[in-house]
């Protein structure tokens, strides 16, 4: 059969979790740098689709590519990881030191990977400076302020809110992740993975990485966001509730529910033979 039983899946995703533990920072890092630029040109698509359609819905049902990509290739997504590798500490096959190395390199390889597609998009849409009237810049600059300026302006109340909708936004992104294991072949990974991930994008919620690429573009784009109304009021929150999200309401409720579930094994009935 296809499906993987829930007992066998969270197993193998803390096996994976501890391999991404004990990896290089080399391995961390260029896997993490591939993963912030494959989720910037997934974002470009889905922006690029939504202006051209005219319909956000439709820009979010294509988004989850870069995210596939990600997961197929074995890459480093530290919002992933934040359920992946926790799980592999909870289930004491990575040291707590071992899972918050794995999670600065690879927010730090996300980060990188984010900023140079970033400035290679901002480099193609204008053609270097030339033009700055594509639909799909004015895309990101109302995205990105909507992510820093909409937070500001109400203060405390908009740094509950950010931090929030981060909460959700890893709730599914985590299971996304964690759902590919529920499948043998690639056709259910990526059905079981794609279905959370669309449905964060729709409801517009709050992705550290994805916004490590949204926010500097819209600066590189002229949008008068500074770096501090950057971090102060979005990536620094993001990331905490990311965090959250994913260990919290994935990784360790998962790992609370199936943890003394052993997998179920059918016993053989005995025939009884004629005498």
């Amino acid at each position: 059969m296809d499906y993987v039983k829930p007992e066998e899946m969270l197993e193998n995703v803390a096996a994976a979790g501890a391999k991404k533990a004990a990896a290089s920072v080399r391995d961390i890092l260029i896997k993490g740098t591939l993963s912030g630029a494959f989720l910037g040109i997934s974002t470009v698509l889905a922006y690029t689709v939504a202006v051209q359609t005219g319909l956000d819905f439709i820009g979010a049902f294509v988004f989850p590519v870069g995210f596939v990509m990600i997961l197929l290739l074995n890459l480093e997504l530290v919002t992933g990881n934040f359920a992946m590798v926790s799980l592999a500490g909870l289930r004491d096959k990575a040291t707590l030191k071992k899972v918050l190395y794995n999670f600065f390199w690879a927010f730090t390889g996300n980060l990188i990977g984010s900023l140079l597609f970033a400035v290679m998009f901002v480099i193609y849409i204008t053609k270097f400076g030339h033009v700055m009237e594509a639909d799909v810049i004015q895309k990101i600059i109302q995205v990105a302020e909507g992510k820093t300026f909409a937070y500001k302006e109400y203060g405390a109340d908009g740094i509950i809110v950010a931090f929030v909708k981060a909460i959700l936004c890893n709730w599914m992104v985590t299971l996304g992740a964690i759902m590919a294991f529920t499948s043998h072949s690639t056709i259910g990974k990526i059905t079981a993975m794609w279905l959370p991930v669309f449905l964060f994008f729709t409801l517009g919620l709050e992705h550290a990485v994805v916004n490590m690429f949204v926010i500097p573009s819209s600066m590189m784009l002229n949008s008068g966001i500074s770096f501090t109304d950057w971090w102060l009021w979005n990536q620094l929150i993001v990331t905490s509730g990311n965090l959250l999200g994913g260990f919290l309401l994935t990784g360790l409720s998962l790992h609370l529910v199936i943890k003394d579930k052993p997998a179920i094994t059918e016993t053989p009935v005995k025939r009884k033979t004629a005498s």
